[in-house]
């Protein structure tokens, strides 16, 4: 077994938690090629970590290896979702997966197509209208909250505006409690954002508690029908379903869409993904491919093991980096490049390589929805006609628009993304 390049440092005063949420790009980028190594050891949230940027080494860690790398329990997501199918590990976590896959299967997307094309219609037919610079960043999130919160809670937009405006109000409340430090503090005049967000999670509990009891139809009515190990965990797995996660996820990806084919230059590359749904396919795994909604998911070391070859004892922690793994030039070609063609060329069937949504066991149960989210949102895009215009918005490399949901950071929100620029 090889020693892991880098340094963890000393407690405390060695830890470099700050300088990576500031800029995790350039953090892992400058340490690849001081190490020469995509995979090297630093020490993140006063932990001895192992940052994992190659696809050998994420299929591993998610994959082969997963059974011996947990979730963190005392990760932040536990306080503000409770024990779910993305805190929980072990036996617990596969019969969760098992109980909730059903629900996300097939027929369900089926039957879910005909709202999702409504609210799609609804939110973008005006977006090329006024003329002006827009944050479309804000409006694929409006438009990923109409989706959830209509699908997962059946509140619907038009017809309860006022619940829905509530509920959106308090997922974003709920949201700042993963971005803020941890500490519950409530004092006159004045409460922290964890605090806060506690609050808004309560409220929320309070609100599809209601919903289970008295709501028997869609989602809401089969979530609470299913073989769950106890009474609150369809409650909480339903927080988390409505989480303003989901949104933020759908408004980075969509916002990177449009980026990549806004434009008189790229008039070719629309038309084509606008007739061929295969190519647009391939448009949307590029996309997810060069700008990931998330940083990326983190595990413990629940014994000793090695990645890449590398020796990890019990107890480090692994953080894989999305945007690093998909840009690995071993599998990725022109890895910086934005080249969808690669996907029916050397990259074809590899979409497992990708790791925006997790990868292995323990990936999100609710991608093919998010497919089916974006695949339509595109093509209502392409509809209305915004994409003709060239892009208004900025991307900041350096920046992601998400923490990942599996990570504790005591930094501001990073999202930059979409700021219109006038």
């Amino acid at each position: 077994m090889t020693k892991l390049p880098g340094n963890a440092g000393v407690s405390l005063l060695g830890d470099k938690s700050l300088e990576f949420y500031r800029d995790p790009v350039s953090f892992c980028q400058q340490r690849i090629e001081k190490h020469r190594s995509r995979m090297f050891l630093c020490r993140l949230m006063n932990r001895p970590t192992a940052f994992i940027c190659s696809v050998r080494g994420m299929r591993e860690l998610l994959c082969e290896k997963s059974s011996l790398f947990l979730k963190d329990p005392t990760d932040l997501m536990t306080n503000m979702y409770g024990d779910t199918i993305v805190t929980t590990n072990g036996e617990e976590a596969c019969l969760l997966r098992l109980s909730l896959t059903s629900l996300f299967t097939g027929s369900c997307l089926g039957s879910w197509s005909d709202y999702i094309a409504s609210v799609c219609e609804r939110c973008l037919k005006d977006l090329s209208v006024s003329g002006q610079p827009e944050s479309v960043y804000t409006v694929f999130k409006s438009l990923g909250t109409e989706l959830v919160l209509g699908l997962f809670l059946n509140v619907r937009a038009e017809k309860q505006p006022e619940l829905f405006q509530e509920i959106s109000q308090l997922c974003t409340q709920h949201w700042h409690g993963l971005i803020s430090a941890p500490v519950n503090v409530k004092v006159p005049m004045w409460s922290s954002g964890f605090s806060i967000a506690l609050d808004a999670r309560n409220k929320l509990m309070d609100i599809i508690k209601d919903k289970l009891e008295n709501d028997k139809e869609g989602f809401v009515g089969s979530l609470g029908s299913l073989p769950l190990p106890d009474s609150s965990s369809a409650a909480q797995h339903l927080l988390l379903f409505i989480s303003a996660l989901i949104p933020k996820a759908l408004a980075s990806l969509l916002t990177s869409f449009t980026l990549a084919l806004g434009g008189n230059g790229q008039e070719k590359a629309r038309r084509q993904a606008a007739e061929d749904p295969d190519y647009l396919c391939r448009v949307l795994l590029e996309v997810q491919r060069l700008w990931p909604p998330f940083i990326g998911g983190r595990r413990i070391a629940d014994q000793d093991s090695t990645l890449m070859g590398f020796h990890v004892p019990k107890d480090f922690g692994v953080i894989y980096i999305s945007h690093a793994v998909h840009r690995d030039p071993e599998v990725f070609q022109e890895p910086d490049a934005f080249l969808p063609e690669r996907w029916s060329g050397r990259n074809e069937g590899h979409e497992h390589f990708l790791c925006s949504f997790g990868n292995g066991p323990r990936s999100c149960i609710g991608a093919k929805l998010t497919n089916v989210f974006l695949k339509m949102s595109s093509l209502h895009l392409f509809v209305s006609g915004c994409l003709h215009f060239p892009p208004v918005i900025r991307r900041r490399a350096a920046l992601f628009p998400l923490v990942t949901m599996e990570m504790r950071s005591t930094c501001k929100y990073l999202s930059t993304l979409a700021k219109a620029a006038r």
